[in-house]
């Protein structure tokens, strides 16, 4: 059984289902620069492998079994929509105003007539998600990745992930709910959800022959793809590296 860090799902979903760790095997030796602190990180990854295991695993199956179709589909929706005034805040702040004031409008067509976010109408009426956050922002601003480091449960991050969490976190419209017991219960049903999401995935990192080094690479390609709009500059030193590698 491979696991992974839980906050970090819908990243690494998109990147493994996307099939940007088909090649993570081969190129450790390519991408081990940004990986000083391995040692820890890989102890830490087995933590969380325990913790995930023992318990998000087991939840997002069981959740998945009870929950029909049509009402996990809606918490999803609901939960991307909180983050979107994120988004649009940060599309400005990377001199982006078009698409900030499209997550606006996304964030207020699912409010009002998609009930809260239960449902995507912004989407189906064709209007694209521009999802950001102030990581991204950091990196446009020209501030450096740094170091990948594992952190406990919240999974693979950067250096410069990690100085932007605090920013991301209170503009998380969900930290905003005045009242406690609700707050509580919504990050629960939250982190069921991201795991939920990423069960289709987990064969990709079950079936790696080093599911870190899986996990690692797809979380740095995939936030550089992100970070440049899904146009990142080719790294020609990483891809001599790669074919000296086959």
């Amino acid at each position: 059984m491979r696991t992974l860090g839980i906050l970090s799902l819908p990243v690494l979903a998109s990147a493994l289902l996307c099939g940007c760790a088909s090649t993570s095997d081969q190129t450790d030796g390519a991408r081990a620069e940004y990986d000083p602190w391995e040692p820890f990180n890989r102890k830490m990854y087995a933590v969380n492998q325990f913790v995930d295991h023992s318990l998000f695993r087991p939840l997002a199956k069981g959740y998945e079994t009870v929950v029909p179709t049509f009402a996990r589909r809606g918490v999803s929706n609901f939960f991307d929509n909180l983050l979107t005034p994120r988004s649009a805040l940060n599309n400005f702040l990377q001199g982006q105003p078009g698409q900030g004031f499209s997550e606006f409008a996304r964030f207020f067509v699912n409010s009002t007539i998609g009930v809260g976010g239960l449902f995507d109408i912004a989407g189906r009426g064709g209007m694209q998600r521009y999802d950001e956050d102030f990581a991204q922002t950091l990196a446009v601003w020209g501030l450096p990745a740094g170091p990948y480091v594992m952190f406990p449960i919240t999974g693979p991050h950067t250096l410069l992930d990690a100085v932007a969490l605090p920013v991301d976190v209170y503009s998380d419209l969900l930290v905003h709910t005045d009242q406690s017991a609700v707050r509580d219960k919504l990050y629960v049903l939250r982190v069921i959800d991201l795991r939920y999401r990423l069960l289709a995935a987990d064969k990709f990192l079950e079936d790696s022959t080093d599911p870190y080094i899986t996990l690692r690479e797809s979380y740095l390609q995939n936030r550089e793809y992100e970070i440049y709009d899904g146009d990142p500059p080719e790294d020609d030193d990483f891809y001599d590296e790669f074919l000296d590698l086959n």
